[in-house]
């Protein structure tokens, strides 16, 4: 088996270390190649007695499902509202319709589909759709179940208690000019100063336009180029990277 050097050894360590691998890399090999035939013959005759469906065939299924079972998933916004939702008491209609109004839900957030269509396609009156939305848009997270970046505003603030604020307001009247920022022209229309429109819109624009991006997120995954081109008086020179390729020897334990 191979294993990584020591990351804390030093370059002359790292060079012994090699050289010592060198010599002897063809006696060892040998025996890796003896021992692979010997552990090839020992799955052969695990395979075979365990096929029978014994117990340790079983509990090698079970220590298989564990693994599988622990690999972390990451959780979508969908699974997340129905897990919410579970937790919710409703009647048989009024879950079908909150799992519709989930099931058209895409991943920002943002209600895909109205009322409306959803009650025709059910046969649901729409008037639950409506009193069924409204619960969903009191989960996690604020602003989740919108019809649009407005409601998803005006949501996000009353979770915060300030329905009856300037921001509310401002979203609530004024939004088309508060996406030009033309706060000039909200400022003369509510009869307030410029400088509390803009206190206000930097209020705004500290809640999430996309709540459902919480469960989105994904790990960075940096490309690290395998050769850099260098031009080196005039001349381009190639040379690998070899920064990320780790020190290997062979183990003596094995």
């Amino acid at each position: 088996m191979l294993e990584e050097l020591p990351e804390d050894s030093g370059a002359n360590e790292r060079s012994e270390a090699e050289a010592s691998a060198d010599e002897n890399f063809k006696d060892e090999f040998e025996k890796l190649a003896s021992l692979d035939e010997e552990w090839r013959d020992y799955m052969a005759q695990s395979a075979s007695s365990n096929f029978d469906g014994r117990r340790g065939s079983k509990e090698a299924d079970e220590k298989r499902q564990f693994l599988f079972d622990s690999i972390p998933v990451q959780e979508t916004l969908q699974q997340n509202l129905i897990a919410q939702l579970n937790q919710t008491v409703l009647s048989a209609d009024d879950r079908k319709a909150a799992e519709l109004i989930i099931g058209n839900i895409d991943d920002d957030g943002f209600l895909q589909s109205t009322t409306e269509e959803m009650a025709l396609n059910s046969g649901i009156p729409q008037d639950d759709f409506e009193r069924v939305l409204g619960l969903i848009q009191t989960f996690y997270p604020a602003g989740v179940g919108a019809r649009d970046l407005r409601e998803c505003l005006l949501i996000q603030l009353r979770r915060q208690g300030k329905e009856h604020s300037l921001e509310h307001r401002i979203v609530s009247e004024h939004m088309d000019d508060l996406g030009r920022h033309r706060f000039l022209e909200i400022a003369r229309r509510m009869a307030i100063s410029v400088e509390d429109v803009q206190k206000a819109a930097d209020n705004i624009a500290r809640l999430n336009p996309r709540p459902g991006q919480v469960f989105a997120a994904a790990p960075q995954n940096y490309v690290l180029p395998d050769v850099i081109v260098e031009k080196v008086d005039g001349e381009y020179q190639i040379a690998f990277n070899n920064e990320q390729i780790p020190h290997l020897r062979i183990s003596n334990l094995y």
